[in-house]
């Protein structure tokens, strides 16, 4: 059976404000001011230090790796206490895995946020139940765009390379769709710093409505071929 493998911020759930907010409490906690958050949506998808740095940089202050090191678990635990305070499903999107699971594909979700964070968030927003695997940034020892839990992600959704799809919003994951010779559409409600259609994927969606469209068009089915 094919699969049908999503990124998780950006892509299925809209989690940006939680994020700049613990950003913020981060940044206000070491004296420095809040950031907006449209400067740094594109950042959101680049992992908690990138976001640190960005947020030191809008402060016109200088920062070191061993500064942001020593900030990290700040920030985790902050996001961990926050982070469905205010993030939820895209517009759309319990809608398309209802009618993708009852067409009979196999669903999983393949994100580079770890473990600790993936299945409570997972939990607290009632979509744990739609997946069939889940895979995060410290499931395997390499993460995207490494195809390595893409096809683990595969792997445990006890489905089949050929027919599976991811579907992301960064370079990431369309990096590691065609490194594990799979099809690849991108979101462009995301958080990619570029737009998505530059990364060439197979695909690009506006709005959730649109997935089962471009599946069609790429020919994808839930019984691989």
């Amino acid at each position: 059976m094919s699969v049908a493998i999503f990124d998780l911020d950006g892509t299925l759930v809209s989690s940006m404000e939680d994020l700049v907010d613990t950003l913020n409490a981060v940044l206000t906690g070491q004296g420095h001011n809040p950031v907006d958050y449209g400067p740094m949506r594109q950042w959101v998808g680049s992992g908690a230090k990138v976001l640190m740095q960005k947020g030191f940089e809008a402060n016109r202050q200088p920062w070191t790796h061993a500064e942001i090191d020593m900030l990290f678990p700040a920030f985790i635990d902050h996001y961990e206490q926050h982070m469905a305070n205010r993030t939820r499903p895209f517009e759309g999107a319990i809608n398309v895995l209802d009618r993708l699971r009852e067409k009979g594909w196999r669903l999983a979700v393949c994100t580079n946020k770890s473990t600790r964070l993936t299945g409570p968030l997972l939990d607290r927003l009632d979509l744990t139940r739609y997946f069939d695997s889940v895979v995060a940034g410290d499931t395997f020892a390499r993460v995207k765009p490494h195809p390595e839990p893409v096809l683990g992600a595969i792997e445990r959704a006890a489905g089949t390379v050929a027919g599976s799809v991811m579907i992301g919003d960064t370079r990431a994951d369309i990096e590691a769709a065609r490194a594990a010779g799979i099809a690849a559409i991108a979101v462009d409600f995301g958080y990619s710093p570029v737009p998505v259609h530059t990364l060439e994927p197979d695909a690009v969606v506006s709005h959730f409505n649109e997935l089962e469209s471009a599946f069609a068009a790429l020919q994808l089915a839930p019984a691989a071929a």
